[in-house]
């Protein structure tokens, strides 16, 4: 019986990724590759709107950039799209060009015209930074070495000027508080993206595994399971409801993590975390009524916000898939049910007029917010397509 449920589930399982991988194939990439860069002034653009035309006067966040740019390097890495390294390409000179301060690192905001308006220093910003450099390295491999070396100077940097005395990385110097978890999710993200390439991986190594600790040890609730976001300088939970704060998607973005390195260690605490972030996303974070992931929760499984957004689907999706190729038997069957229940939740964010865009933003009203579409959420999407994708290989 478990061997004829595991089938049902698998196969319904790859009906859901066929249609996702064919969705950001034929009609995503080549609509956001067409309209979704700047190819009068360069850049990527802040947002598309809903009739698929670029929202050109938007100022220009930092983590954008390298976000798309690591969207089409992945999918040029993949043959999914013809002229995409001169895309890259271009895109990364601009990014370098425009968000390079004269310390190593890149500021937060540019106008439309390449200007920066706000060179102020975001972990976050040079999270992404080390992602894209890492996918540049793989995709074009007669740049790796100096990716690489790129890479290597800002983690260098990094652990220079805003190592936390404890572990991790503070916000700023002096100390901007609250300290935050987020960024160390994409810093490790990061690193273990570089630990697969890197021609010396040891220092992606340690980076990654001071992060996994850090998350085990502060971030991570000892009592309940759940991580929070926002810290004091000591990592101990920031004051007032701001240090209550747990997010659903976050919950099940760090179980992703969490499990790719703790299988890679041979960590059975890690994958344990990671069940229980997985245990805690499920039971307190899906809204029953609309079948999707909301935003916010309280450190007593309290609801928070109430909207639901598109990327904390793709992080039910992503998380699912990989506690799937870990687990065996009902286990398994279980996981690949949650994936199949992700992949429905986000496809109901896709289906916009124009194919390859998608919606944002559900309020508790079950009716989508009609705005400009994120370019920021595509990074989101394509990973947990390529995810799903590289899943169901293993597992067939």
């Amino acid at each position: 019986m478990l061997d004829a449920e595991y089938a049902r589930a698998l196969a319904t399982f790859a009906d859901e990724v066929s249609c996702l991988r064919d969705w950001l194939h034929n009609d995503a990439l080549p609509l956001w590759f067409e309209v979704g860069y700047d190819r009068q002034g360069g850049g990527f653009f802040e947002r598309i709107e809903l009739e698929g035309t670029p929202s050109v006067t938007d100022n220009r966040r930092a983590r954008v950039q390298p976000r798309q740019i690591y969207c089409f390097a992945a999918a040029g890495g993949r043959k999914a799209l013809v002229d995409w390294r001169e895309l890259v390409q271009l895109g990364f000179s601009w990014f370098e060009r425009v968000y390079r301060r004269d310390d190593a690192f890149f500021g937060s905001v540019a106008s439309p015209s390449g200007e920066m308006i706000d060179d102020s220093f975001d972990l976050y910003n040079q999270a992404f930074a080390l992602f894209a450099l890492s996918h540049l390295a793989v995709s074009i491999p007669e740049q790796k070495a100096l990716m690489e070396q790129k890479a290597r100077d800002l983690l260098g940097a990094l652990k220079t000027e805003y190592a936390h005395p404890e572990a991790g990385f503070q916000e700023g110097r002096p100390v901007k508080l609250p300290l935050c978890s987020n960024p160390h999710m994409h810093l490790f993200e990061a690193c273990l993206a570089w630990e697969a390439s890197a021609a010396d991986p040891t220092p992606w190594t340690a980076s990654a595994d001071e992060i996994a600790n850090l998350a085990m040890t502060r971030f991570i609730d000892r009592e309940t399971g759940a991580l929070r976001e926002f810290f004091d300088r000591d990592w101990t939970p920031f004051p007032g409801d701001s240090g209550r704060i747990v997010e659903p998607g976050h919950q099940f973005e760090w179980a992703w993590l969490l499990t790719r390195w703790g299988n890679a260690r041979n960590a059975p605490e890690a994958i344990a975390a990671a069940k229980r972030l997985f245990e805690i996303g499920v039971e307190h974070g899906i809204c029953e009524e609309r079948q999707v992931v909301f935003m916010g929760l309280f450190d007593d499984f309290s609801i928070s916000d109430h909207v639901a957004r598109l990327w904390p689907q793709t992080e039910w999706l992503k998380a699912s898939a990989a506690l799937a190729l870990i687990s065996n038997g009902e286990q398994r069957t279980y996981y690949l049910r949650q994936a199949v229940r992700a992949a429905g939740a986000l496809r109901k964010f896709l289906a916009t007029d124009i194919a390859g865009l998608w919606y944002d933003k559900l309020p508790p009203s079950g009716q989508f917010v009609k705005e400009p579409v994120p370019a920021s959420s595509l990074y989101h999407i394509l990973c947990s397509i390529y995810e799903v994708d590289d899943t169901l290989k293993q597992l067939r």
